[in-house]
């Protein structure tokens, strides 16, 4: 059950990222770049967070330093669809979107791109799901 502890983090922390956004844009009092200030730092925590966290758990792990292509490609494909997403909220809320209708668009609607892409891309189904799926 750690799993489950993970993704409840995870909620936790996406739960929290629209409204930390939107206040760290409004903080920045730049009505024309505040958006892209914030943006700035949201990199610098990805920074600390993602390349600098991700070094020490490897070196502690003793990881080998071998990085196939392929893992290169869509791990850094997943990155920059992550930034685009951040950057696309940002963009919302400069456009007057309020953090409450902006992540619930976002949080409804992701969830199916990521159904559909696994379905169909990733991990095909041999049949169509029945009729309860679409429903939900």
């Amino acid at each position: 059950m750690t799993w489950l502890a993970f993704a409840l983090l995870t909620v936790v922390s996406w739960g929290l990222y629209g409204i930390l956004l939107h206040t760290g844009q409004l903080a920045m009092t730049d009505p024309e770049n505040g958006r892209y200030k914030a943006f700035l730092f949201v990199g610098m925590a990805y920074l600390i967070t993602a390349v600098i966290g991700s070094l020490i758990v490897l070196l502690l792990n003793g990881a080998n330093w071998a990085y196939p292509a392929k893992g290169i490609m869509w791990s850094t494909a997943a990155g920059m669809v992550g930034a685009i997403g951040a950057l696309g909220v940002l963009l919302a809320f400069g456009a007057k979107g309020s953090p409450t209708v902006v992540m619930t668009i976002v949080f409804a609607g992701a969830p199916i791109i990521n159904t559909f892409t696994t379905m169909m891309y990733f991990h095909p189904t041999k049949t169509m799901p029945d009729w309860r799926f679409f429903a939900g």
